[in-house]
């Protein structure tokens, strides 16, 4: 409680206006692969890692939002997320994917893709020059697919699907000009999990234009008879937010 009223102390010098209206966000930066295990099926398919038995290098990505707050309080917002992540490698033992068998110290080509569109709906429940702190819901639609090329052959498991997710937004303008930001969307189930989540620090360089810079980590996976897959990707994060 302190550390806020010390922040409200801060920027009592400069009121920054709330904004009302469209916005457009960019993000982009390397991106790195911590963590990507698969096994198709999720009973009788051969475990395998693109960190392991393929070899991922760092990749870029680029991130869009173009969204609307109305009366200060109320954001919707279009996100478009692609992700696609490219390995190389062999495997020193058979490997059974999707029904196809590869043999061992065969060539492969992996390719990830995980592209995500989403809408959400947030309202800001604390809104001030110092503190602004929102809860929402988000829709989201998953267009992913993992693929193993070797050998002139291709075997894809296609994965369409929609998701809900909580989303949370908190902003702490600590000094003049200065914020930190956070940004999630997020949700536990019984059989898989998704996350979300950007930490920033943000230099508002005009009441219509902020540029970050900060880490973003994206997380989750399911388990069923029908796949396994488990994901971890480092994201460093450089965007810039225009209200217009």
């Amino acid at each position: 409680m302190k550390l806020f009223c010390y922040a409200s102390l801060l920027t009592a010098a400069i009121s920054l206006p709330l904004q009302a209206g469209p916005f457009l966000d960019v993000e982009t930066g390397p991106v790195f692969t911590g963590k990507n295990d698969a096994k198709i099926n999720g009973e009788y398919g051969t475990p395998f890692s693109f960190t392991g038995v393929l070899r991922t290098n760092p990749w870029y990505f680029l991130r869009v939002r173009a969204g609307y707050t109305i009366k200060d309080r109320h954001t919707i917002s279009l996100l478009a997320a692609p992700l696609k992540i490219e390995s190389e490698g062999s495997s020193d033992r058979f490997l059974l994917f999707r029904q196809r068998l590869f043999l061992p110290g065969a060539h492969i080509k992996g390719t990830f893709k995980f592209n995500s569109f989403r809408i959400t709906y947030r309202y800001d429940i604390v809104l001030n020059d110092s503190v602004e702190f929102g809860l929402g819901l988000t829709g989201k639609i998953r267009d992913a697919f993992i693929r193993l090329d070797s050998m002139g052959f291709k075997t894809t498991r296609p994965d369409l699907g929609f998701v809900p997710l909580i989303n949370v937004r908190l902003q702490w303008k600590f000094v003049p000009k200065f914020s930190f930001l956070l940004d999630a969307d997020w949700l536990v189930g019984p059989q898989g999990r998704a996350e979300d989540i950007m930490a920033a620090f943000q230099y508002h360089i005009d009441d219509h234009m902020t540029i970050r810079t900060g880490y973003r980590i994206l997380e989750g996976g399911a388990k069923n008879s029908k796949v396994y897959t488990f994901s971890l990707f480092h994201y460093l994060v450089f965007g810039v937010t225009a209200a217009f």
